[in-house]
């Protein structure tokens, strides 16, 4: 018995790889370093407050406050209830600077500039803020960004130390997504969809994905990543492991 031609793959109208940024991308969070980062050049007094970050930490170590309070309070403390966005623009963009010089994961580099060359249309999707991830951004030529934004109240002049809009973080993340592909007129079934990602809070855009890899996964990711089929990589090594 003849054995029946392979079907080719479709041709998707659209390609799309979807990458999470902090500890997928970069070595290490950069929230935290970014607070830090401003504070050291701004305002050094702020770093007494360190303090109170620390309680803040164990309020919601303790499920005291929430992901979302957690950020707009040590933003508050370390930046400023609220700043002018000329002041701020030049220290996001020198910490950018500095992540990009020597926090990224060269495997993620590689593999970014692989998705380009094949077609796929970039996106990051970060918890992290618009205020720097931004900048992060555009030194990795990657257009399309879905981060957390800040409350802008004065028409982008100033910036607030409030969230607008959900934290941009697990199915919050996912609903994001879901809106940007509408707005590109992207449809599920015209697209070939790849996900990057270290964190199980991650686990709705990596479902949702054609290929999934769980980047230098955190522990709940490398026990889910075998039970759903997702690729293992580890960047720091750049070794992987197939499905």
């Amino acid at each position: 018995m003849e054995t029946p031609p392979i079907a080719p793959p479709p041709d998707y109208a659209h390609r799309v790889a979807m990458y999470d940024m902090d500890r997928t991308i970069t070595r290490s969070g950069t929230y935290s370093g970014f607070l830090m980062h401003v504070a050291r050049r701004r305002q050094q007094w702020r770093l007494l407050l360190l303090p109170l970050v620390g309680l803040a930490g164990a309020a919601y170590a303790l499920r005291l406050i929430d992901r979302s309070r957690l950020k707009a309070i040590n933003l508050r403390l370390l930046v400023g209830r609220r700043f002018a966005r000329a002041e701020i623009a030049p220290l996001a963009a020198s910490y950018a600077d500095k992540v990009v010089a020597r926090g990224l994961h060269p495997a993620a580099l590689e593999q970014i500039a692989a998705d380009r060359a094949a077609g796929y249309r970039l996106l990051l999707a970060t918890a992290s803020f618009h205020l720097y991830v931004d900048e992060i951004a555009k030194r990795l030529g990657i257009e399309d960004v879905l981060a957390t934004r800040l409350d802008e109240p004065d028409g982008g002049d100033h910036i607030h130390a409030r969230l607008s809009g959900d934290n941009c973080y697990g199915d919050a993340k996912f609903a994001r997504i879901d809106g940007w592909m509408a707005a590109n007129a992207i449809t599920r079934d015209s697209a070939h969809i790849r996900a990057y990602s270290d964190h199980v809070s991650d686990h709705p855009m990596l479902r949702f994905a054609d290929e999934a890899v769980a980047t230098t996964p955190s522990r709940g990711l490398k026990k889910l990543a075998p039970q759903m089929g997702w690729s293992v990589v580890d960047w720091r090594g750049a070794k992987r492991h197939t499905k």
